[in-house]
């Protein structure tokens, strides 16, 4: 049976980083909608956080 949560090789993770933590947040409904409409949600979800974390780095 295959693993519900998926494998992290099958991530567009960098290969030598575990996807190992998981992290939880509220948001609005629309949010959430707007998100689980995407193809792949969890990537979406890490892809955007990263590119806020890059810009944030930026500024500094």
């Amino acid at each position: 049976m295959p693993n519900p949560k998926g494998n992290p090789q099958n991530f567009e993770n960098q290969p030598s980083k575990e996807l190992t933590e998981q992290i939880s947040f509220r948001a609005t409904k629309e949010m959430k909608e707007a998100v689980k409409a995407q193809d792949n949600p969890p990537e979406f979800c890490r892809q955007a956080i990263q590119k806020a974390l890059d810009e944030q780095g930026k500024q500094k």
